[in-house]
């Protein structure tokens, strides 16, 4: 299922997008010098795809956590938190799918890239079943994954890394999809840059950096002048998400602003000489000295305790968006979606997790929220629509539904399409129907699970003399008309 954002606009006003599906697949390289509107890009990004995919973005200078208030993403004060703390709320954003913005800039820069690899270690080695698509933004990459050895000592430099190559290079089958930006393409290890198959380059002016842009983006050494001369907030775009020739992209506005200080030019005021003086130096030997006042402080930090149970919750609120829609059932759309997802021919040979990122994505653009619907709960839900039974409310359902509770989530779809033909007093599914029900192409596998259900007294098989096989359900006393010929 496709899922574009608009990101701005090409030289001719035609709207640039991204394929989140491709990006969560291939990752993303943005660069561009200090001034070049790579913040800006990323903020866009993130505003766009917030309400269709989870987001977690390492902050090293806190300008994204204006996203919380109007985004619902959860803001974690990396210096108010120990590192067993990160490690657990780490593992807890796993498993609620919550988005969170982690805030470095309250340390100092040996102990942010340390704070960053333990916190995405964690992200990384979360247990199988929840390995959800989850996009993974990390703002002045050079810091985390340096090309050479710096001020911070070896241990570190390796251990962030690693954690950083980890993301790169093994996070796409965990669901993680890696956005990574940086100031200079020289500055940042290039097996780290080289896994991205996206890339959005801005303006840059070193020769050395210009080369590895272009060589990056395709184009001839003699072009790489232009990247040169892009102005703020222009982009050149190529990869499987964007383009698959180079485009020049203008980055469109954005409903959040950073916490940086304007640098808008303001002429200071015209005072007098001597007056200046008196005001910088009156009294000055009778006042007390007073330390700088921080800048604009991150919000007050919570407990670990509170933390965690505010990553909880946003498993049952409402999606980013969603607050102004209007209230209505959702489990009429909820079963309308699960019905139509039945219905594609690929959809049963999908893993649960892909599947459940799809529903969630349908329930997302349609604005409506399924609270309590975990991956477990979902695949009963989806085994019902592959047999016809997307509503749970439906009482005719009842009796079947209960004989059904105790099979095993992967083996019961085939048993509710069984159970339904010997309720309804149709024809008994074939071996084919009852392989792509179960997501399979082996009929051998099929004649093992029918053996299975047998002898766990599910299901009577008879086959009679023409070879046409009928199906009882003996907890009902229901049976199937014969197999068609």
């Amino acid at each position: 299922m496709s899922a574009p954002i608009v990101i701005g606009a090409g030289p001719t006003g035609t709207p640039v997008t991204i394929d989140m599906e491709e990006l969560l697949a291939t990752r993303l390289l943005v660069q561009g010098n200090s001034g070049s509107g790579k913040s800006h890009l990323l903020r866009r990004v993130l505003e766009e795809s917030a309400a269709i995919v989870q987001q977690v973005v390492i902050d090293p200078e806190g300008d994204f956590v204006t996203l919380a208030e109007p985004f619902g993403h959860i803001v974690i004060d990396a210096a108010a938190y120990s590192s067993a703390e990160i490690g657990r709320l780490a593992a807890r954003i796993r498993e609620h799918r919550a988005s969170v913005i982690l805030a470095l800039d309250g340390l100092e820069i040996e102990a942010q890239m340390r704070c960053a690899a333990l916190f995405l270690n964690a992200l990384f080695d979360a247990p199988r079943e929840q390995w959800y698509p989850a996009l993974v933004v990390v703002d002045e990459a050079q810091m985390f994954a340096p090309a050479a050895a710096g001020d911070v000592s070896d241990e570190v430099r390796r251990l962030s890394l690693s954690a950083m190559t980890n993301l790169m290079c093994r996070g796409r089958k965990r669901g993680l999809a890696g956005v990574i930006a940086t100031q200079r393409l020289a500055k940042l290890a290039k097996n780290v840059a080289a896994e991205a198959s996206n890339f959005l380059m801005g303006r840059t002016f070193l020769d050395i950096d210009m080369a590895r842009a272009a060589d990056l983006l395709g184009m001839e050494r003699r072009q790489a002048e232009q990247i040169r001369d892009l102005e703020r907030g222009h982009f050149l775009g190529l990869g499987p998400a964007i383009s698959r020739r180079p485009v020049a992209v203008r980055i469109g506005s954005v409903q959040t602003g950073t916490r940086a200080i304007s640098h808008a030019f303001a002429p200071p005021p015209v005072t007098p000489a001597d007056d200046l003086f008196a005001l910088l130096h009156d009294g000055l030997e009778a006042e007390p000295a007073s330390p700088s006042a921080p800048a604009l402080p991150l919000p007050k930090p919570v407990a670990a305790e509170v933390l965690l149970d505010q990553i909880t919750l946003t498993a049952e609120t409402a999606p980013v968006g969603e607050h102004d829609a209007p209230r209505e059932d959702p489990e009429p759309i909820i079963a309308e979606i699960l019905a139509q997802m039945a219905e594609e021919p690929d959809a049963p040979f999908q893993s649960p997790a892909d599947l459940f990122q799809d529903f969630t994505v349908r329930c997302r653009m349609r604005r409506i929220m399924v609270p309590g619907l975990d991956v477990t709960r979902f695949r009963r839900r989806f085994a019902m629509a592959l047999a016809g039974m997307a509503d749970p409310g439906d009482e005719r359902w009842a009796d079947v539904l209960q004989v059904a509770h105790a099979v095993p989530e992967d083996l019961l779809a085939p048993f509710l399409v069984l159970a339904r033909a010997a309720m309804d007093g149709a024809p008994c599914p074939d071996d084919e129907t009852l392989a792509r029900i179960y997501g399979t192409h082996s009929s051998g596998r099929i004649r093992r699970l029918l053996d299975n259900f047998e002898r766990q007294g599910l299901i009577v098989m008879r086959t009679d003399f023409s070879g046409r096989r009928t199906v009882t359900i003996p907890q009902l006393g229901l049976t199937s008309a014969a197999e068609d010929a």
